[in-house]
Order: structure tokens, then C-alpha cells, then sequence
């Protein structure tokens, strides 16, 4: 396995990138930003490494063209084997369709090439902020419970009529932001400020996308949804309880 395992303390970065002079200098502009990097050059050496050293990566910084296995498939695989990890992209694909393909398979934020240094840094802290809030003790207790779901904060897991599913952490803190907030319709822009820290017009896709995959989880008829609401031109509510 072709790894470069840094030593500098701080949050453990997962770096998935192929093209090696781009690497080197993100590598050494995050190491300044007191990241610890380990850097892997494919999709194989990445779930490899993962599988190997479970919780071994804080996030993954993850490119989605790599050669063999690319980075959509990397993040699919993850999330189906039950590894929750924060994976932020990285891709020269910059459509609106691509965007959502990566938020589907399970990526938590995407960035598109080329990027500004100080852009990744925060979209990086700003990842790993909200994850330490997901994780936090809530208002609510650990255990979420709405309709016949139910949803453990802590083992990042829920329970439905459809059986168990394992939650990203950026599901999680949408659950958990909609549970504090129940009955309040909330703007896009507030859940966007909320749980992924910015609030730029493009990022509406995101959102949408992410309550997309809510429904999909918790509703009996996704397309006739009884706890996440959309209010048309504002934004949305969520309610514990079907309504009516």
C-alpha cells in the first residue's frame, strides 16, 4: 500500500489523491493548519486502510476521479459496510448533477476543483465542528424517537419500518436539528448556517438533497411525507407525529 503516514497532531485527515504534485502541496498546506495527513494515491488503498484501522481518519479528503475504483464508488462502499466517516470531495466535476451524485452515494460536502487552500481548511474544520456537535449529549437524549422510527445519536444507527440503516453524520445532525426545532419552520438558509456552515444559494441543491435522502429513511411514502415538510418558498418543518 502506497501511504505517507505525518506525524503533526491534530484532527487525522485521510487524503485520496492520485495526482501526487497536488498532494504534496495540500499536504503541507494542511499540515500548517495543524492537520495530521496520511496520504493514499487509490480508492483501494483508501478502503483497504479504513477496513484495516477502523476509526483511524477523522475525515476523508477524497478525490472522485482516482484510477481503478473512483471516488464515488470508495464512498458508496463506505457507507454500505457501515463506515460513517466524514468524506468531503474533491472533483473537477462541477455540475449540479454530479454535485448531488456525490451527496447521494453519502459524501457530507463536496468542493470542486480548482479550490482555494483556505476554502478546504474550512470546509474541513467547519466538517469536523458540526461532527463534534452531532456527537454531543442533546436536548433530546441520546435516542430521537418520531412516528415508528428511531434514531441513536450515539451509534450512528436508526431503526425503521424498513429494518436498521446507518446514518452519516450530516443525517444525523439534520435528525437531530429538526428534533430541537419541531414544529418551527425552519429556512433553508437556517439549516444551512445550522448544520453545514454556510448559507450561498447553490448549496439549496445540497439541502434538498439531504432531506431527500430523510424521507427515504424515515417515511412510509417518501413522496407524501408526515415528519419532514416542505413550506414551498421558505423552506421546512418537521413534526414527530403524522399530522391530521
Amino acid at each position: 500500500m502506497d501511504t505517507t503516514d505525518r506525524k503533526t497532531p491534530g484532527p487525522r485527515l485521510l487524503l485520496v489523491e492520485d495526482d501526487e504534485l497536488l498532494a504534496r502541496g495540500l499536504i503541507r498546506n494542511l499540515e500548517l493548519e495543524g492537520f495530521s495527513i496520511r496520504h493514499v494515491t487509490t480508492g483501494e488503498d483508501a478502503l483497504e486502510l479504513l477496513q484495516a484501522v477502523p476509526g483511524s481518519a477523522d475525515l476523508v479528503v477524497l478525490d472522485i476521479m482516482l484510477p481503478g475504483r473512483d471516488g464515488l464508488d470508495v464512498c458508496r462502499c463506505l457507507r454500505e459496510r457501515g463506515d460513517n466517516v466524514p468524506v468531503l470531495f474533491l472533483t473537477a466535476r462541477g455540475s449540479d448533477a454530479d454535485r448531488i451524485l456525490g451527496l447521494r452515494v453519502g459524501a457530507d460536502d463536496y468542493l470542486t476543483k480548482p479550490f482555494l487552500v483556505e476554502e478546504l481548511t474550512l470546509r474541513i474544520r467547519g466538517i469536523l465542528r458540526r461532527s463534534a456537535w452531532s456527537r454531543s449529549a442533546s436536548r433530546s437524549g441520546p435516542v430521537i424517537r418520531f412516528g415508528t422510527n428511531t434514531v441513536d445519536l450515539t451509534a450512528m444507527r436508526a431503526t425503521t419500518i424498513a429494518g436498521t440503516v446507518g446514518l452519516t453524520e450530516r443525517e444525523l445532525m439534520l435528525v437531530r436539528f429538526f428534533a430541537e426545532n419541531e414544529g418551527r419552520v425552519l429556512s433553508r438558509g437556517e439549516l444551512l448556517e445550522q448544520v453545514w456552515g454556510y448559507t450561498f444559494d447553490t448549496a439549496t441543491r445540497t439541502l434538498d438533497t439531504f432531506i431527500h435522502r430523510l424521507r427515504r429513511h424515515f417515511e412510509d411514502d417518501p413522496h407524501h411525507p408526515r415528519h419532514f415538510h416542505t413550506v414551498r418558498g421558505v423552506g421546512y418543518r418537521f413534526t414527530s407525529e403524522p399530522e391530521g
